[in-house]
């Protein structure tokens, strides 16, 4: 348990500084948070036609009311955190690498639902947006990782299992 832990808060460690550099942040952090602006708007744009993608910002019209999706808000860190633990956690590479691409995939899915439902909580009540960014949705996509990792332990085969017999003719 203690190499555990101890790997884990290591790679949190060394993931949340490599994230900061300012090159990661220029070629990956930024580019992506603009990537999932665009893939937000274009799902919203199946049911509503006046919303924009404008680099990381999604706005009713041009000049709109709009949200900005900035560092903290594009799921990066949940994914570190996912990734940290995964990494942590003694595991054959191949399943390792499964857990991290799905978990990936399932965090930014539901990252895209909170991006989506906090630019109309905005449009609806500035109110229930704040409430809904700063308490509710921060602590879900954090669970969400959580979640996915305590899936992907169950995931795991058992260590003492024994591989299945060959079929003999």
């Amino acid at each position: 348990m203690f190499r555990f832990i101890a790997i884990f808060l290591g790679m949190l460690v060394a993931l949340f500084a490599i994230e900061l550099l300012q090159p990661v942040q220029r070629h990956v952090i930024v580019p992506f948070t603009g990537a999932l602006a665009h893939v937000a708007v274009w799902i919203m744009q199946l049911f509503d036609g006046n919303v924009v993608a404008q680099l990381n910002s999604i706005r009713r019209g041009i000049d709109g009311p709009g949200i900005e999706i900035v560092a903290g808000c594009n799921g990066v860190e949940a994914v570190l955190i996912l990734v940290s633990a995964v990494l942590a956690f003694p595991a054959p590479w191949k399943h390792k690498l499964a857990g991290i691409g799905i978990g990936f995939v399932a965090i930014q899915a539901l990252n895209l639902v909170r991006i989506i439902s906090l630019y109309y909580l905005l449009l609806w009540n500035r109110v229930w947006f704040d409430w809904f960014h700063l308490y509710l949705w921060q602590a879900l996509i954090i669970l969400d990782a959580l979640v996915f990792w305590l899936v992907w332990l169950r995931w795991l085969p058992r260590a003492n299992q024994a591989p299945p017999l060959a079929a003999t003719a």
